[in-house]
């Protein structure tokens, strides 16, 4: 049984392997730099799903012998897998139910004072700085539909971490306010 985690890990690797065949070590680079700004995956969730894919036929997996080295696993799409991709991208699409660690933290961070919260704020600002520096630091796919939809998708993360520092400035803001008294 799949959870629905684990069948969006499934379709986005079917994704990616629509692009082109890959290993499971390509795929955990293609997540880092083509999807990381909106999905995760790591390198075990990848190798695991790969092989209950295998199992089900929706992939084949070819191997290839190379010297000195461990043989290279590249796995393609078969019309199985091809398929289940279409029709997951033409079915409804799911609710949102996102998982927000940082704001956890912020709703809960009032028992640290001021200071701590905003020492919580800088935190996050950092990370999100360094989100936005490697999103901008990646060249927009150009050229048919499809690199217009991945240069879409940079856009949205590079937006999105955009708003939040923006967001977090703010929040700052009116934060220090109660640092004073205001």
């Amino acid at each position: 049984m799949w959870s629905t985690n684990d069948v969006q890990l499934r379709h986005a690797i079917l994704g990616l392997l629509s692009i082109e065949p890959q290993s499971g070590y390509d795929l955990g680079r293609a997540f880092a730099r083509s999807v990381g700004h909106f999905w995760h995956a790591d390198q075990s969730q990848i190798y695991r799903t790969l092989d209950q894919m295998d199992s089900q036929g929706i992939i084949t997996t070819e191997t290839i012998v190379q010297s000195g080295r461990p043989d290279r696993r590249v796995h393609s799409l078969t019309s199985i897998g091809r398929d289940e991709l279409d029709a997951w991208l033409r079915s409804a699409q799911e609710e949102e139910r996102p998982k927000e660690p940082f704001l956890a933290r912020l709703f809960f961070a009032g028992s640290l004072g001021v200071d701590g919260v905003t020492r919580l704020l800088a935190e996050r600002e950092c990370v999100v700085a360094a989100t936005l520096e490697r999103l901008r630091s990646i060249s927009e796919p150009e050229g048919d539909l499809d690199a217009e939809l991945r240069a879409a998708t940079l856009r949205s993360g590079i937006t999105a971490a955009e708003a939040e520092l923006a967001w977090l400035a703010d929040t700052r803001r009116r934060v220090a306010a109660y640092e004073t008294g205001a």
